[in-house]
């Protein structure tokens, strides 16, 4: 039987998961990688904490994507819980965090994880060909890449796309794919930065000395949407894991009005009933004593209430309750996209069928941050592009 030739244009996640779930007895495969090897930007993201997926139910699990119908199909063919018995079996143990994201074990470093896939894809004889830039197709949707700084035209049967989304340029992630996608008539969406730092104009004085701490066990709200956490406040902002979560609620507001609004919770554990029974019962104490004793705020939570609110808010009982219960904070942009740590954007979705096929180039395919979906981190944007990769192979498999 002739072997059908795929070729794979990147070397990220869903790249090289795509690689090691594809049949190589049915298929000729090898991987064209930009740079001079595969998967900087999986390697850049560990030295943050290395959280491969997130171990909270499935039905929940897809929640978290937007939109979740365009991922769900992936993300049944290869759960998180799918993903740690892989990971497991082919000696990468992992383990559950308190904030249930799942790290591979002490002393399994990034580095591990890749040259394990690696191994894999090296043991089937596919060659990932590094400094190989591709440039667009001819009139025959041959690709155009460039090695060595010459264009070679390369055929392949199929040709799967996993060229990363725009941010950490860096790494190769830089988006200039864009437009070669939008020449060729294909819809592409304006890349902007997801899961990044959020710009708050802050007090001069109050964020040169806050600068750098945590607010913690706090709850954030925009548009109707709840994220429990903390983050930290920055010179810039604000940005951590509660604010991230609702990157895709703040970014509608900033492109619809040019600034958002999100709310703070400052102490979720109390209901706003108790919370103006204890202001309202505290004798001759002052306000921050109370704030401090009673409500147990801490120091820079009490700083924020007040650069936050006028004088008249502070002092009065119960306006104070409400807005330690409903904090408002005024967000004027984002951070620039190459210090996001995701993007959304890209391919639109209307241009891939349900495989991920191009509706346009038959035989041609997108997978990955390359195209329009969001996720909050924790595991969910890893996971999402290996589930890409792995439900891919398994359609090529199986056709």
């Amino acid at each position: 039987m002739t072997k059908k030739s795929i070729l794979i244009i990147g070397g990220g996640p869903s790249a090289l998961m795509l690689a090691a779930m594809l049949d190589e007895r049915k298929f000729e495969i090898t991987i064209l990688e930009k740079g001079a090897a595969p998967a900087r930007k999986f390697l850049v993201a560990g030295d943050g904490g290395f959280n491969l997926t997130h171990a909270e139910p499935l039905e929940q699990f897809i929640t978290r994507f937007t939109p979740s119908s365009f991922l769900e199909k992936s993300i049944r063919s290869f759960t998180n819980d799918d993903f740690r018995r892989w990971l497991s079996a082919i000696g990468i143990e992992t383990f559950v965090g308190t904030s249930k994201r799942i790290f591979p074990v002490a002393g399994i470093r990034p580095i591990d994880v890749l040259n394990t896939i690696l191994k894999i894809i090296t043991r089937k004889d596919i060659p990932i060909k590094p400094k190989n830039t591709w440039k667009g197709w001819n009139e025959n949707h041959d690709l155009i890449i460039d090695h060595n700084y010459k264009d070679h035209i390369v055929k392949a049967d199929i040709v799967v796309f996993a060229l990363g989304g725009g941010s950490w340029s860096k790494t190769g992630s830089d988006g200039s794919w864009m437009s070669l996608f939008a020449a060729k008539g294909i819809k592409t969406i304006p890349l902007q930065p997801s899961n990044c730092a959020y710009e708050i104009p802050w007090e001069e004085k109050f964020i040169t000395e806050e600068e750098g701490m945590p607010l913690k066990n706090i709850a954030v709200f925009c548009n109707g949407k709840e994220k429990k956490g903390e983050v930290v406040l920055t010179q810039f902002g604000i940005e951590g894991g509660a604010v991230y979560a609702l990157s895709a609620e703040i970014r509608q507001q900033l492109n619809e009005k040019s600034n958002a609004t999100i709310y703070l919770d400052l102490k979720p554990t109390l209901s706003l009933v108790e919370i103006k029974k204890r202001l309202a019962n505290r004798g001759k104490k002052s306000l921050t004593t109370v704030l401090n004793d009673a409500l147990n705020l801490t120091k820079l939570q009490i700083a924020l209430l007040k650069t936050i609110l006028t004088k008249e808010e502070f002092t009065q009982p119960p306006v104070l309750a409400t807005k330690i219960k409903q904090l408002p904070l005024k967000i004027t942009g984002m951070a620039p996209i190459d210090e996001a740590i995701s993007t959304v954007g890209g391919i639109a979705l209307e241009e891939v069928d349900e495989n991920f096929q191009l509706k346009k180039i038959a035989n041609q395919y997108v997978i990955g941050e390359m195209l329009d979906w969001d996720a909050p981190t924790g595991g969910y944007l890893l996971q999402a592009s290996f589930s890409m990769g792995y439900y891919l192979a398994n359609k090529l498999n199986n056709d």
